[in-house]
């Protein structure tokens, strides 16, 4: 089927918006422009792409299926485009990061002001998601390089990983509230009666602790599930439960402590990982050096 790439890129901006207004700004065409596209596109294909409303665009399950295989191709070019621009210089171009918050506050920061500085001219763009949803990411195209737990199921054999830092999961709570707790050591089946603050099911941490609880015959139920180490963090501080984090997120804080736990937690680690199909953007290349490690070629 003979369509024009302009009419994919057309129906990309509008499908990521949801918006035909939106995709005539970032396009620099007329709304009018953008709606005739669309239906120009969809009578080729013999489809509908969106369910339009007064209200809001949505896309129909075809319409979803062809994102799915459009945002790819898309980013691939972008990325394409970017190289050349950048002709093997950086004296421009663009850093594209995917990270979870706690990551990038607790970790990449530092990296990132010595690359910023370095390089002022590049653009640095950073994307906040969680583990396994920066996975997606870097499938899709959208960022050249994850910086993610580790490990992750989520992470496909081809893709490269390259080790960064270790790290050791503990748990912490607030001396008044559990006192009890600081000068021994107790068996993970002792702490399931008390309340557990941990990532919601959706991060790699969550599964790691799930499948480590799993593995001595206990099921896990947490009190509460959140999306941020820094809110379950708070909420250790005020006494609400027991908070599952990262040691590498921990400030000094005179009234939390570390529980003891009897039973050994294995160490995971911080990775970087980037498509080993796919040529590393020289920025990207860069960056990766901070580590001691350079992108495959």
């Amino acid at each position: 089927m003979d369509v024009n790439y302009e009419l994919y890129k057309v129906f990309y901006y509008v499908a990521v918006s949801l918006s035909f207004s939106e995709a005539s700004k970032q396009l620099f065409i007329s709304q009018s422009a953008v709606s005739q596209s669309i239906k120009v596109l969809e009578k080729k294909l013999g489809i509908s792409l969106f369910i339009r409303s007064t209200k809001k665009v949505q896309l129909t399950p075809e319409g979803e299926t062809l994102l799915r295989h459009i945002e790819p191709a898309v980013n691939l070019i972008q990325r394409g485009e970017a190289q050349i621009m950048e002709s093997s210089t950086l004296g421009g171009g663009q850093l594209r990061i995917g990270a979870s918050d706690t990551i990038c506050r607790y970790y990449l920061v530092p990296y990132l002001q010595k690359f910023h500085k370095s390089y002022p001219n590049v653009h640095i763009k950073v994307t906040n998601q969680t583990s396994t949803r920066c996975v997606d990411l870097l499938e899709s195209g959208q960022v050249d390089l994850i910086v993610t737990n580790f490990p992750n199921s989520r992470l496909p054999s081809r893709m490269t990983t390259i080790p960064i830092y270790q790290f050791q999961d503990v748990f912490i709570a607030n001396r008044a509230y559990f006192s009890q707790l600081t000068d021994r050591k107790i068996h993970l089946k002792e702490l399931l009666e008390h309340p557990i603050l941990m990532l919601d099911r959706k991060s790699t941490t969550s599964e790691f602790l799930h499948n480590l609880f799993q593995q001595h015959q206990l099921d896990l139920v947490p009190e509460i599930e959140l999306g941020s180490n820094d809110l379950l963090i708070d909420l250790a501080n005020i006494g609400l439960g027991i908070a599952f984090v990262p040691d590498y997120c921990i400030e000094n804080s005179q009234n939390l402590f570390q529980v003891q736990i009897a039973e050994d937690l294995p160490t995971r680690q911080l990775v970087i990982a980037h498509n080993a199909h796919l040529p590393v953007p020289q920025a990207a290349k860069e960056f990766l050096l901070q580590f001691g490690q350079a992108a495959s070629k």
